[in-house]
């Protein structure tokens, strides 16, 4: 990724993306995703062949009142990653910027790569995820 990509990638994520954490399916731990909605889905697809990631449709309920849209999801772990260590530096809003950044210097030390906790893990799981929906 270059840097103005990077520049970019930030802003966009800045106005129309969210930095969270997620669970894939009901017995798991949360994890992070970075996600942007749009109605430009060729927007999402030059920043699907930057970033990795799939993209959706969303329903449309009023397919005569509301332009379809779409949504970029990056889930896999190094994909966010990357992305997040590419696009720190250029984030513009508080929220996202320390939302980042507690992905970055704390999501690793939580997480156990084989998913089985210790009652203490899971606390300092549990607490990582609490301390991140904090973040305002």
């Amino acid at each position: 990724m270059k840097v103005y990509e990077a520049a970019y990638i930030a802003g966009v994520i800045d106005g129309e993306g969210s930095i969270t954490l997620t669970r894939m399916h009901a017995r798991e731990h949360r994890r992070p995703v970075i996600t942007i909605a749009s109605t430009d889905k060729e927007l999402l697809t030059y920043l699907q062949s930057i970033t990795g990631g799939c993209i959706s449709n969303k329903k449309n309920y009023k397919p005569g009142k509301h332009k379809n849209s779409f949504t970029l999801n990056i889930k896999v772990k190094r994909e966010v990653f990357y992305v997040l260590e590419m696009i720190e530096p250029y984030l513009r809003i508080n929220q996202k910027k320390k939302r980042a950044l507690w992905i970055l210097n704390n999501y690793d030390r939580v997480t156990n790569r084989n998913g089985k906790y210790t009652n203490d893990d899971l606390l300092d799981k549990l607490k990582f995820e609490e301390e991140f929906f904090a973040i305002k």
